[in-house]
């Protein structure tokens, strides 16, 4: 079953968080279990940002947690973080492709 974790933070940091991300997406190429990931920011209030990590499934998601790349990057994206990021963690119940 498809799982999506939600990070929603504030960083007035945000070229730096850029770069841990960047930094993550090259140390775990061919380990990571990422399905898609968007990172968007906050059109009404500055410094906010929501991530939608999308995973094949809630095991696949903890063994990416798992990784040692995963733990390095996110403790440095905690520090860049403007207090704690907020996580929810979601079991797709339905999907339905929806076309125009």
């Amino acid at each position: 079953m498809t799982f999506v974790q939600i990070i929603e933070y504030e960083t007035s940091r945000a070229d730096e968080l850029e770069d841990a991300f960047d930094e993550w997406l090259a140390a775990s190429e061919g380990k990571r279990t990422v399905v898609q990931e968007l990172h968007t920011r906050d059109r009404e209030k500055p410094g906010h940002y929501v991530d939608i990590v999308e995973f094949p499934s809630y095991e696949a998601a903890m063994r990416n947690n798992e990784l040692p790349e995963t733990q390095r990057v996110a403790e440095r994206l905690r520090s860049l973080c403007d207090g704690e990021p907020r996580f929810v963690n979601l079991e797709v119940a339905r999907e339905e492709p929806v076309r125009a």
